[in-house]
């Protein structure tokens, strides 16, 4: 079989995740792992791995000294297509095109398999060559990041109670890009340095109920609206996060003028900066401020029956810098009702922020321009989605957040959506950039 052939099996199995643990199907994360264990047989018998929290799969392969290891992480599940209009089947694989135009369809091509099988891949090349790693090697492949994160909270804890500290952690997380960061021309490697906050508030109005054919002057749904609107109107203040200010200082070296001032002053141009950055699209918007959206809405439970509870669940996702202390504080100022209860239901503040010189970087930075092209750009970037890492800052402040793929826009805005798809030569690549890691 090939690596690609070994790529379609294990996205055909649909290892989807739920938020109720109980609707998941745990059969298919069992012939997941039967597969990886079929198909790559070399890293099961020289690496050693454990079973964690249910489904987690945790890997070590010993090097030449247990000091400094490398953790490389990645997840197993991928989000449901219930409803998505896919134009291929979303668990066939199916590869359209030829050539350089060859894709493969399927969920969880980007998300988060894409990056799982090539770090496969690469141990398994490099075990056939007969690699003893200078360190250590981890590999930490968790059963639900989509959902709850439970599986990496987990073996983080198990690394952690052995006293494992990481030189470097790599998880999903930027891509390569273009036109990421304005006047930049060449391709630039988005290497997260550290991720927003992500939190649920509810905002509750109650009222006595009762009959639809005699409603309130106010009832309970249409002071949710209010508020809902109300909040739509006063987002959070703009700023420039401590990662971005690196973002744009190390492109600085990449734009001509007056781009390249206005980047490296950023401290002096920051109101210009975070008005443009907002201006220009949700992604940079994004990177200038917590944002804050309704993402579920609950009523009554009949058609003519008053709601004595309407609730709206606000997806928020914090900058660095800020607290769900901070976010309660804006609701409440934002929503202006004390009938409006502003509850958090769960939430996490922003991580750490991890370095972008030092060693660690440049052992990325020297991967990604050997295997990925030497006019591409590295640049730390704020990443603006949870993922699994955040578990892992407290063995290390060395986190990187990077997935070794060329990605398009539509690629990229096909996550989580209909017709998620990778190239398949940009996937090999990527397997060239975890190769290189192996080998530093």
């Amino acid at each position: 079989m090939t690596p690609v052939d070994r790529f379609r099996e294990l996205l055909a199995i649909p290892t989807v995740s739920r938020p109720d643990p109980s609707e998941t199907d745990a059969s298919a994360f069992a012939l997941f792992r039967a597969a990886l264990e079929r198909l790559y047989p070399l890293t099961h018998a020289h690496l050693e791995r454990e079973i964690v929290a249910g489904d987690s799969l945790l890997y070590r392969w010993r090097g030449a000294t247990p000091d400094a290891p490398l953790l490389l992480l990645a997840h197993q599940d991928v989000v449901p297509v219930d409803g998505q209009p896919w134009r291929h089947d979303p668990f066939a694989a199916e590869i359209v095109g030829e050539g350089a135009d060859a894709t493969i369809h399927a969920r969880g091509a980007i998300d988060d398999k894409g990056a799982l099988v090539a770090i496969f891949e690469a141990v398994e090349a490099a075990l056939a060559e007969g690699v003893v790693p200078r360190t250590d090697v981890w590999l930490a492949f968790g059963h639900d990041e989509e959902t709850r994160g439970t599986g990496a909270r987990a073996m983080a804890g198990v690394l952690a109670e052995r006293g494992v500290r990481p030189a470097l952690v790599l998880d999903e997380g930027g891509a390569v890009v273009e036109g990421a960061v304005p006047g930049v021309a060449a391709p630039t490697a988005m290497i997260g340095v550290a991720e927003r906050g992500v939190a649920t508030f509810d905002l509750v109005t109650r009222e006595a109920g009762g009959h639809a054919s005699t409603p309130p002057a106010l009832p309970a749904t249409a002071r949710l609206a209010r508020a809902i609107d109300r909040l739509r109107r006063r987002p959070f203040p703009r700023r420039l996060a401590p990662p971005v200010r690196a973002m744009l200082a190390t492109a600085a070296a990449h734009v001509g003028e007056p781009l390249a001032t206005a980047f490296r002053r950023s401290r002096t141009t920051a109101p210009v900066l975070t008005s443009v950055l907002s201006a220009l699209g949700p992604e940079t918007n994004a990177l200038v401020r917590t944002t804050a959206v309704v993402t579920r809405l609950e009523g009554s439970a009949g058609e003519n029956v008053l709601a004595t509870t309407a609730r709206a669940s606000v997806n928020v996702r914090l900058l660095t810098g800020d607290t769900l202390a901070d976010v309660a504080i804006h609701l409440r100022r934002a929503v202006r009702d004390p009938l409006v209860d502003i509850e958090l239901r769960h939430g996490d503040d922003p991580s750490p922020v991890s370095p972008w010189r030092g060693e660690p970087w440049r052992r990325l930075s020297r991967a990604v321009t050997a295997t990925l092209g030497d006019d591409v750009v590295p640049l730390p970037y704020l990443q603006l989605g949870a993922s699994d890492s955040r578990f892992y800052t407290g063995l290390t402040d060395a986190v990187y957040r990077f997935a070794p793929f060329h990605l398009t826009r539509s690629e990229r805005d096909a996550l989580h959506a209909p017709d998620e798809s990778i190239r398949v030569d940009v996937w090999l690549r990527g397997i060239r950039f975890y190769g290189s890691l192996l080998r530093s």
